[in-house]
C-alpha cells in the first residue's frame, strides 16, 4: 500500500435541502461549499438526497392496486426536479470542487436519462471536477421503493484520494453487513453514510462501523422541518400537516476508528462541522484488528462481490 496523507480536512454540512426544488436546492449546496472550501476544507460531505430533499411522510397517492392522480402529479414534480447524471447539476457541483480543489460528496434523487427510472443517488467528485462515483443506493428502504429503483450497476464504487479510497454506502445499506464488508474489503479509510436516520439508535450503528471497519465514520444527516415543504405546490397538504414541525432532527457526526466520536451528534438544527481527521488512528487502530486482513479467515468466510 502506497503512503497516504495522515491529515484530512474535512466539512460536514447539516442543513435543510429546499425541498422539490432542485435549482434552488443546488445554489443553496454551492454556497456550504464556498463557504467549507474558506475554512480549508479538502473534503466536503452533504447529506442523502440533498437535491431535491427527502419527502418524508408522503405517500404519493401509492395504495396496492391503485394510484392517486393528485399523488401522481406530486410525483412528477419531484421527477421533475430529480437530477441526470451527468448533466448540468452535476456540472456545476464538478465545476465547484475543481474551483475549491476537493473531493465532494452529495446526495441526489437522480433520474436516469433513458429510462427515466429514479433512484436515490450518492455522487462523488475529485478535485479536477471528475463526476468520479455514482452509487445508487442497493435497496429503498419500505415505502421508498414507491419512488426509487433498486441499483442496477456501480454496486460499490471507491475513487482514490490522498487518504486512501472514499466509499459510500446511503442510510439503511449500513444495516447489511455484507455491504460493509464490500467497503471494507476496498480499503476505506473515511467511511461516508449519507442518511435521514435521525434516532439514538443509529449512533449506536455509526459507533459500531467505525470501530469494526477501523475507520472514520461520517455520519451525514440532515435537518429540515415541516415549513420546507412547497405546500402551495403541492396535492397532499393533509399528509404534509399531518406531520411534526421539525420532520428530520439531523445527529451529524464523526467518528474515530475505535468507535469515539470526533465530533459529537448535533441535533434540531443547521449545523457546519469541520474537523480534521488524523489517518494515522486508521492504521494504529489495525493492529490488533483488521477484518478483512489478518482478522480475516478467507479459508473459511468468503465475500464475493457481483459488481459491474
Amino acid at each position: 500500500m502506497q503512503d497516504l496523507k495522515e491529515n484530512c480536512r474535512l466539512a460536514l454540512v447539516q442543513a435543510a435541502p429546499v425541498m422539490f426544488d432542485k435549482a434552488a436546492s443546488l445554489k443553496k449546496a454551492l454556497l456550504w461549499i464556498e463557504k467549507s472550501a474558506a475554512q480549508g476544507a479538502e473534503l466536503v460531505v452533504f447529506p442523502e438526497l440533498f437535491l431535491p430533499g427527502y419527502p418524508f411522510g408522503m405517500t404519493f397517492g401509492f395504495k396496492v392496486g391503485s394510484r392517486d392522480e393528485n399523488g401522481r402529479k406530486d410525483w412528477k414534480l419531484y421527477y421533475d426536479n430529480s437530477v441526470v447524471c451527468p448533466g448540468p447539476e452535476t456540472d456545476a457541483l464538478g465545476a465547484a470542487a475543481k474551483k475549491h480543489g476537493i473531493y465532494l460528496s452529495i446526495g441526489v434523487s437522480e433520474r436516469d436519462d433513458t429510462t427515466g427510472t429514479l433512484y436515490n443517488t450518492n455522487i462523488m467528485f475529485t478535485p479536477d471536477g471528475a463526476l468520479a462515483s455514482v452509487h445508487r443506493k442497493l435497496k429503498p428502504t419500505g415505502a421508498e421503493r414507491f419512488v426509487w429503483g433498486d441499483a442496477n450497476r456501480g454496486y460499490f464504487p471507491t475513487i482514490d484520494s490522498p487518504w486512501g479510497p472514499l466509499g459510500s454506502l446511503i442510510c439503511w445499506e449500513n444495516y447489511m453487513p455484507l455491504a460493509r464488508a464490500a467497503l471494507y474489503q476496498r480499503g476505506v479509510n473515511i467511511f461516508i453514510a449519507p442518511n435521514t436516520n435521525d434516532v439514538d439508535s443509529w449512533i449506536n450503528t455509526a459507533r459500531h462501523i467505525g470501530l469494526e471497519g477501523r475507520c472514520y465514520f461520517i455520519n451525514a444527516d440532515m435537518y429540515f422541518t415541516r415549513a420546507d415543504y412547497p405546500r402551495d405546490q403541492l396535492h397532499c397538504g393533509e399528509e404534509i400537516d399531518r406531520l411534526p414541525e421539525i420532520v428530520c432532527h439531523g445527529g451529524s457526526c464523526i467518528v474515530d476508528p475505535f468507535g469515539e466520536f470526533l465530533t459529537e451528534p448535533v441535533w434540531d438544527r443547521e449545523e457546519f462541522i469541520v474537523a480534521d481527521l488524523d489517518l494515522g488512528k486508521a492504521a494504529a487502530a489495525k493492529m490488533e484488528f483488521d477484518p478483512c486482513g489478518h482478522y480475516a479467515r478467507p479459508d473459511v468466510l468468503e465475500l464475493n462481490i457481483c459488481d459491474k
